[in-house]
């Protein structure tokens, strides 16, 4: 059998190859690369399926992040509470701000930050809280909106490896004040490139991002604010619209795989499958166990052997990372993030993985942990 990859994404363009191409032609025939018409009618369709008021493009997860809380005029002397066991872009943009993070520990069944422990770290200098909906896996929202709610907080939804995942019902990004989305390719809606978007319900935060993306300027060349260049381009904005009529297709799909992959490892020893609690929506983006018996590291490697390729998300929590040492964490202060990092390993997940390729990564787990 061929190499087994983390995600396929030939694959699925030759799934949807003449669509895509039609929808890319479209737009360099037009001539309008920047903004223009495929862009605003990405973002109404991108607003719709989140029944959200607004979606307002940029040029990336990261950056849709950045503008939220720019927008929220969050910055020095102020805290932002998130988890630990994320990717540096949640923490970043926080500093980049002029805030300060703090990072709590996660939640053991679901790797999302642990909703006590959230408002445990409450002080009178915090802000805002940036839920992140891990590998696909939706925080419990009602329990972080009433703490808000009681607290005076903003809510920031980081929804990057979760577009079109669920709490109750309810699609995630459009609980908080603002909800951050990345297209980046690997994600269940991803584009050709980089790419993001923030949604809200608030008019006028919506009309104060969209000026500060386009450098803090409203009319061309005056400019009311410092803003930044954060652009999605008409090119990933046609490819986006496209997908997106499949995406809820492929997140079933990627629930399927999950099914699966319960069925095929429950009985292997050495490690912990994923939870999907009641009441969310998982997209699962990613399946990550955890290898309880051995070297993580190590089952890794003898997997590549085998021609499975598999990542780790994420290898360092945030408050250990080198650029975080003026923080003061040290080594045991958040133990659960610390030794799931240590344990996490995500397989081959995307909408068109194979029963049979599935059953390929079982078998050589199988033989490598007993």
């Amino acid at each position: 059998m061929k190499k087994i990859l983390p995600v396929d994404l030939a694959r699925q363009y030759k799934q949807i190859e003449q669509e895509v191409n039609e929808a890319v032609l479209e737009v360099l025939s037009s001539g309008k690369y920047i903004n223009g018409p495929v862009v605003s009618k990405f973002e109404e369709d991108f607003a719709n399926y989140n029944d959200v008021l607004s979606t307002i493009s940029c040029a990336s997860g990261t950056d849709a992040l950045y503008l939220a809380l720019q927008s929220l005029k969050i910055g020095p002397g102020d805290e932002v509470i998130t988890s630990s066991l994320t990717f540096i872009a949640t923490g970043e943009v926080i500093t980049r701000n002029g805030a300060t993070p703090v990072f709590v520990d996660i939640d053991a069944e679901t790797f999302n930050c642990n909703i006590d422990l959230v408002e445990a770290a409450i002080t009178e200098r915090t802000k805002a809280i940036i839920p992140v909906h891990l590998y696909g896996h939706a925080v419990d929202m009602h329990r972080v909106m009433d703490i808000a709610k009681r607290y005076g907080l903003y809510v920031i939804e980081d929804c990057a490896q979760a577009t079109g995942a669920k709490w109750q019902g309810q699609r995630v990004g459009s609980f908080g004040d603002l909800g951050c989305f990345s297209f980046f390719p690997t994600k269940n809606l991803g584009g050709c490139g980089d790419g993001g978007a923030v949604t809200t319900n608030n008019a006028d935060l919506a009309k104060f991002i969209r000026m500060l993306k386009e450098h803090g300027s409203v009319q061309r060349y005056c400019h009311e604010e410092i803003g930044l260049n954060s652009r999605l381009d008409a090119v990933q904005a046609a490819i986006l619209r496209v997908k997106l009529t499949y995406l809820d297709q492929w997140n079933e799909n990627r629930r399927s795989i999950a099914q699966s992959y319960h069925r095929l490892l429950e009985h292997i020893p050495g490690i912990a499958l994923p939870q999907d609690i009641s009441g969310n929506g998982h997209v699962w983006n990613q399946y990550t166990i955890r290898v309880l018996k051995g070297s993580r590291d190590q089952l890794k490697e003898d997997l590549e052997k085998k021609n499975i390729s598999s990542m780790i998300y994420y290898p360092i929590p945030l408050h250990l990372q080198p650029v975080y040492r003026n923080l003061g964490y040290r080594l045991g202060d958040i133990p659960l993030s610390e030794a799931t990092a240590n344990e996490v390993l995500s397989l081959p997940m995307f909408p068109d993985l194979s029963l049979e390729e599935q059953e390929k990564v079982a078998q050589v787990l199988k033989e490598l942990m007993i």
